[in-house]
């Protein structure tokens, strides 16, 4: 029996995440956010979360059944999923169309290319990018979020969808092209802290994130290069651009704390399937992220870069894996 085993040179390295721990570290990281969506956006968030994961697990579980291939839902994978595309759009969503995107995630994103630890793209960021070439409408369609002085009518106008709300980002893009100041700007995006504010169901608030974000960090469940790396180059371009001309674009703080910046940087470049290996390149990956969500939102008419930066860096990160090659224990280094 023992002769049957074989057993590589060492040095023979312990790991103590294994994929399920590490989603489910993921998963509770992903709760403040939760808590935040549910008291500012009420009964769409449990909808849509509730929708998004469950159509991700049982597409999952559906394509096994296909393929005949072994249960995959015990690593937790499809949950995470659902919840960060649920957390990706906007909170007047459709059902349906929260369906149509979850399983797209899943199969598409994941399934075809052999299921988790194959897939070249992140799942959730396949999922948004194929919801939001099929219903533009309705991805850019944001519902304003409940306070707690919200009065009962305000509470059932929300929940129908009649109250819109554009986004700071959209807000700040369309309030710079009539040439209005930033300051103004400015102070209508100071809400982003705590939430209050249009956006995507986990995306508007800033502090559940980075509670989350603190979580996982403490853990050790993702490494930080990325993170930082995106944050970085992010609050440097958004610097360089307010220093040239502070009337037109708006402070770099601001870039940071609004948008899916944050749940962007922490919970979706940190993939540990899509990111390159290598501590070099990860620091690669996350400043090309962090410098072309800048690109798109400083240069391009979607307010919004997020979910293209990664998209695009997720296809790089097998050129940036081959240039950055580990090097093997006792190895000598890659020139």
């Amino acid at each position: 029996m023992l002769s049957k085993i074989t057993v590589s040179p060492g040095p023979h390295i312990s790991e103590p995440h294994s994929t399920r721990s590490i989603m489910g570290d993921v998963i509770i990281a992903l709760v403040p956010a939760m808590f935040a969506a549910i008291i500012y956006f009420r009964i769409r968030a449990f909808v849509l979360i509730g929708v998004c994961v469950g159509t991700c697990v049982a597409s999952e579980w559906l394509c096994n059944l296909i393929r005949k291939k072994p249960n995959s839902l015990d690593d937790l994978s499809a949950v995470v999923t659902g919840i960060i595309l649920a957390f990706s759009v906007p909170p007047a969503l459709p059902w349906w169309a929260a369906v149509i995107g979850s399983a797209f995630a899943v199969i598409i994103g994941k399934m075809v290319f052999g299921g988790l630890g194959a897939n070249i793209f992140n799942p959730a960021m396949v999922g948004r990018a194929f919801l939001t070439a099929s219903f533009g409408m309705l991805m850019t369609t944001w519902t304003v979020p409940v306070t707690l002085d919200t009065t009962m009518p305000e509470i059932a106008a929300t929940g129908r969808g009649a109250i819109t709300q554009a986004t700071p980002l959209a807000w700040s893009k369309q309030a710079i092209k009539k040439k209005v100041d930033t300051k103004v700007v400015a102070a209508q995006l100071d809400a982003s802290l705590i939430g209050q504010i249009g956006g995507c169901l986990g995306e508007t608030s800033s502090i559940a994130l980075l509670i989350g974000a603190l979580y996982l960090v403490l853990k050790r469940t993702i490494n930080v290069n990325i993170p930082l790396a995106v944050l970085g180059s992010a609050f440097v371009v958004a610097a360089m651009c307010h220093l040239i001309n502070p009337n037109a674009y708006i402070p770099p703080w601001l870039h940071l704390t609004t948008g899916g910046m944050l749940i962007g940087a922490f919970f979706i470049a940190t993939d540990p399937v899509t990111m390159p290996l290598s501590t070099r390149g990860m620091w690669l990956f996350g400043t090309g992220v962090g410098a072309l969500i800048m690109l798109i939102r400083i240069v391009g008419e979607y307010p919004e870069g997020v979910m293209y930066a990664i998209l695009i860096m997720n296809a790089v990160t097998p050129l940036i894996d081959r240039f950055c090659k580990l090097t093997p224990a006792g190895g000598v280094p890659n020139a």
